[in-house]
């Protein structure tokens, strides 16, 4: 069995990685170290078929400025949907789990780049997770976790509780093997990883009346 791991050399990224080795998964590590660029269509035309997928590449926002911006959304977006384009090509059944944060759940007003970039590929993984059936797509939205990312807001962190790469990876197992699709999984230090419930948004009404969900449309080609 093969797997593929973006990010792969991070502090989730090893986690992860050490996870599927000891699942029975040759796993393949894809990292800017090693010389993958997520962001780069060309790079992703060299992966082949794997019967798992992590798309675990992701950097903070930083500073609100274009530069930051542009770099978090080639690599925390880019880096999902063009993987997503790549391997609905190469995969005919298995699973991809994309890591997005509780930031695509929730406001992150000391990061708004990045929070904007996890919104986005929550939004992304729900929406095109049934088009890619029988392939199962799920997300992670991982709490702060205990990695060099965090390094410059520890002093600011104090006591507060940090998830532990393993705790991310285990869901990361969680997601990968459920037969659900769509499901974007919230994992916090001390509770149980679980499917996030997402709240129903007001439909339209006519005349006081419900009309139920709007049609399925479908762009012309």
């Amino acid at each position: 069995m093969k797997a593929l791991v973006t990010g792969g050399e991070g502090g989730l990224g090893r986690a992860i990685c050490a996870r599927l080795v000891a699942e029975g998964y040759e796993v393949e590590s894809l990292d800017l170290v090693n010389g993958f660029d997520v962001s780069a269509p060309a790079a992703w035309k060299r992966v082949g078929p794997v019967g798992l997928a992590c798309l675990n590449a992701g950097v903070v926002g930083g500073n609100l400025s274009y530069e930051s911006y542009r770099r978090a959304v080639a690599v925390n977006v880019d880096g999902v949907v063009l993987g997503v384009l790549r391997l609905r090509e190469v995969m005919t059944s298995g699973s991809i789990v994309a890591t997005a944060s509780l930031a695509g759940l929730t406001a992150l007003e000391s990061d708004p780049v990045y929070a904007l970039t996890k919104h986005a590929v929550v939004g992304f993984v729900r929406s095109v997770a049934a088009s890619l059936a029988p392939v199962r797509l799920n997300a992670v939205c991982p709490g702060i976790a205990d990695t060099p990312m965090i390094d410059p807001l520890r002093e600011q962190l104090g006591d507060f509780p940090l998830l532990q790469p393993d705790e991310v990876a285990d869901a990361v197992w969680r997601a990968a093997t459920s037969q659900a699709t769509g499901e974007c999984w919230f994992v916090q230090p001390g509770r149980e990883p679980a499917p996030f419930h997402f709240p129903r948004v007001p439909g339209p009404r006519r005349d006081g009346e419900r009309v139920g969900n709007p049609p399925n449309l479908v762009h012309p080609s």
